[in-house]
């Protein structure tokens, strides 16, 4: 028995050298949700959420435990995973408005191009906003096909979202859908977005089963005005009363005749849409887990699961961290990730490694056999001997965060920068020029500040964090 289990255990890690022996680089899926916090999976401690797919796929796996956003908004997130830069790099600092004259600019070399110039298929499925719109007047529109990618399906057409989560995509009054899935025949009766979502994706898998692929699915879910699926609303409705709305005011509500928030869109904890929304997500890469093994590309294949910053708070907590959505806490910049595929070894494992999504270009790059372009400067490090050995060494990390605002954002978070060096996170407040410390080996949640009792070693983070911005070239 003990044998048999050793087997089992080794045969991921085997068929990571029969890929490599085969000369075909894996196939990377990466999966992205929108405004997903820490806390929300069941593998990291949730209880209310179901995620059976992606507990799974932690199992059979690695999950970070410190995992990190280099922005707490989505734009900049999104400019970073496809350049391998920090935002105070790209200059995409802040989410982008609808009708913004600054989409990422197509001078940048992303790892999209480095991908498909080593010979893979590339497709994104959902959120792109790296751009504004021309609906909205924008001067210059600029898409993932723009940026290296063969498809983009199921992607915004005029907006983000907003709620309008059922087709025909269409928020309130507007005249068009917001969507550009609703051009198209409905695929399913009352076709959910999230489900359509993960309907493109299995599709883009049949059609590219032949060669390498790079996929971004790229979840507009659990991003507010949150709006699940009917059934899985009421089944978690049943689960647990929700809490108290965070809001008096709900546009989806108000649609529909009612006043306050009867349908429980801004419940404050247990919050049936949240969950719902989640489940969605989680019923979508079981989906494709299974087209893999159908398909025979389980061993060919790397699955990327995270979130772009943490939950927003006015319907989650994101405890036992601190904060949210627009701020530098951990509870705004700390996101889950799991990771599986061939050489994983042992399946199963927990990582403490600090890491950035600005690590994914070059470690896709590494698992792809794609070289860098020197006109492409990455400020990440490849993380694939990490993810694949328990025993690989990793350098000493230190993770940078630059977020100046023109005003403080809807949500609560002001103009900051932040430093994590080794256990030891200093944050940087522009407006009043104060500094938090924390030590996040012994307090996570950042209940203490130590600044006052740790002066010279706050003296030395904010010097490295200024030295920082001035190498890098931040803008104030």
């Amino acid at each position: 028995m003990r044998l048999a289990n050793l087997s089992i255990a080794f045969f991921p890690f085997l068929l990571g050298f029969t890929m490599l022996a085969s000369g075909r680089p894996p196939n990377i899926i990466f999966i992205l949700a929108d405004d997903l916090g820490w806390a929300e999976l069941g593998c990291y401690g949730n209880t209310f959420n179901e995620t059976p797919h992606l507990d799974q796929l932690a199992r059979e796996g690695v999950r970070l435990t410190q995992a990190y956003a280099a922005a707490p908004v989505c734009s900049p997130y999104r400019a970073s995973l496809l350049t391998g830069q920090y935002p105070a790099r790209h200059g995409l600092i802040d989410y982008l408005r609808p009708d913004s004259a600054t989409p990422l600019p197509a001078s940048h070399v992303t790892i999209v191009e480095r991908l498909k110039a080593a010979g893979y298929a590339t497709g994104m499925i959902g959120k792109w906003h790296l751009t504004g719109y021309r609906y909205h007047k924008a001067p210059l529109e600029l898409r993932g096909t723009d940026h290296g990618f063969d498809e983009e399906l199921v992607t915004e057409v005029k907006s983000v979202g907003n709620g309008a989560n059922f087709y025909p995509y269409v928020f309130r009054t507007q005249p068009i859908p917001w969507n550009s899935a609703g051009r198209k025949k409905v695929l399913l009766q009352n076709e959910y977005l999230v489900d359509r979502m993960n309907h493109e994706a299995v599709r883009f898998i049949e059609r590219h089963q032949e060669k390498p692929f790079f996929l971004y699915l790229s979840h507009f879910a659990p991003h507010t005005i949150l709006n699940g699926r009917p059934d899985l609303v009421e089944k978690y409705r049943r689960k647990h009363k929700p809490g108290p709305s965070t809001r008096t005011r709900c546009y989806l509500c108000e649609d529909a005749g009612f006043k306050s928030d009867p349908g429980n869109h801004w419940a404050g904890d247990h919050n049936p849409h949240l969950a719902a929304m989640i489940e969605t997500i989680d019923d979508g890469v079981g989906m494709i887990v299974r087209k893999l093994s159908e398909l025979q590309l389980t061993g060919r294949t790397m699955i990327f699961f995270t979130s772009d910053n943490g939950g927003e708070l006015n319907v989650t907590s994101n405890a036992p961290l601190r904060g949210g959505k627009s701020q530098l806490y951990e509870g705004g910049i700390r996101v889950p990730l799991i990771v599986k595929g061939p050489g994983i070894f042992p399946p199963g494992r927990v990582s403490s490694l600090p890491t950035c999504n600005v690590d994914f270009y070059p470690t896709f790059l590494e698992l792809g056999g794609a070289t860098a372009d020197e006109a492409q400067v990455l400020d990440g490090y490849s993380i694939l001997p990490q993810l694949r050995r328990s025993d690989a060494k990793s350098e000493a990390r230190t993770i940078y965060w630059h977020y100046p605002l023109e005003k403080p954002h809807f949500l609560g978070g002001v103009s900051a920068g932040a430093i994590r060096d080794g256990n030891w996170k200093l944050i940087e407040w522009m407006e009043s020029g104060k500094v938090s410390l924390f030590n996040l080996e012994e307090d996570p949640g950042e209940m203490s500040d130590l600044s006052a009792l740790e002066p010279e070693r706050t003296q030395s983070l904010q010097k490295k964090l200024v030295r920082w911005r001035k190498e890098i070239g931040a803008s104030q």
